[in-house]
């Protein structure tokens, strides 16, 4: 199993070799964020994707990932890619959160060419790579092939990686409990995003990896829950945080989910939990354009998805915004 040290990067002389001591990952709320485009032309908003990544660090939120499925990463070109990292790294940085590290999604569907986005990532500003399954030829991916996928990329990648089990996404691969522990023996292989919504699962391999928790360090491997929809179920079974879609819109309701468990509030985690998860779900149906309409209505920027992804109707965009309006009181009173 992966040491401390080498999850979260204490020492230098990582895999990736770099002089810089790597960002630790801590313990609490991630979120993949949005990539923001001009209405007409839709090309890059570079100021606007800054301005979010602030505003999230400065909700309390311990990280954040770009180019993740909210990030429309398959809408995006290379170069794009590379500044949506830099920009986001380069704000953080120049906003005082240098300890706020940036994941980076940076799947493709071979080996040879995963290990190259994951160079391009690092040398974007990424100090962590999240990878889903390659799914293209789906019939070929069975346990071996899947294995020998992870574990290759990790041999070649200058960055530690994230497992992204996200079935949906992937033509329904969905990675066990065992193939994860699996996985996680290998020393670049530090943590696991559980957006397949298994609690059961995120707890074997939380228990056999020895995951950091909000109560002990442990190994630092990390066990993240994908969804803000089960933040305290998270922190129950053992994880190490949330990567929440969800927390684009309310990052101060997630944290406070977290840190109440963290504190061992318990009841009073599992009320907020209630109202997040009503309001949560809304946002999942909408997706990512119901997403950005709630950043549009609430706060005053977020735009639409680039094309073919569908623009919300005003009638859609109010039935978003009246659906998250009990929840978004209680991130407004945060």
């Amino acid at each position: 199993m992966a040491s401390n040290g080498v999850a979260n990067g204490h020492a230098n002389g990582s895999a990736n070799g770099l002089a810089k001591t790597r960002t630790p990952l801590r313990h609490g709320i991630y979120s993949p964020t949005m990539t923001f485009f001009d209405p007409e032309t839709e090309d890059l908003d570079l100021p606007t994707i800054r301005k979010h990544a602030v505003r999230l660090a400065e909700a309390g939120l311990v990280g954040l990932v770009t180019m993740g499925s909210n990030g429309e990463a398959v809408h995006l070109s290379l170069s794009e890619k590379t500044a949506i990292t830099k920009a986001t790294r380069e704000a953080l940085d120049e906003a005082g959160y240098q300890n706020v590290p940036v994941i980076v999604g940076a799947s493709e569907q071979s080996i040879r060419g995963t290990i190259e986005l994951c160079k391009h990532s690092a040398a974007a500003g990424g100090e962590y790579v999240l990878l889903v399954s390659p799914s293209y030829y789906r019939y070929a991916m069975d346990e071996a092939a899947l294995y020998e996928y992870f574990t290759k990329v990790a041999d070649g990648s200058p960055l530690p990686i994230i497992l992204y089990n996200y079935p949906g996404a992937v033509a329904g691969i969905d990675l066990d409990s065992d193939m994860i522990i699996k996985l996680a023996k290998h020393p670049n292989i530090i943590g696991t995003k559980f957006t397949c919504g298994n609690t059961g699962k995120l707890t074997r391999v939380a228990l056999a990896t020895n995951a950091l928790t909000a109560k002990s360090e442990g190994s630092g491997y990390m066990a993240f829950g994908g969804m803000a929809d089960f933040t305290a179920q998270t922190a129950a079974s053992g994880g190490s945080g949330i990567i929440a879609g969800g927390a684009n819109v309310l990052p101060k309701t997630c944290v406070k989910v977290w840190n109440l468990w963290a504190e061992g509030k318990y009841d009073e985690a599992l009320a907020l939990q209630k109202v997040l998860s009503k309001g949560d779900w809304v946002l999942t149906k909408a997706a990512i354009p119901g997403t950005k309409s709630a950043l549009q209505s609430y706060y005053g920027y977020g735009g639409y998805p680039r094309r073919p992804l569908k623009r919300l109707s005003k009638e859609q965009t109010q039935a978003v915004a009246d659906g998250i309006k009990e929840i978004m009181e209680v991130e407004k009173s945060l």
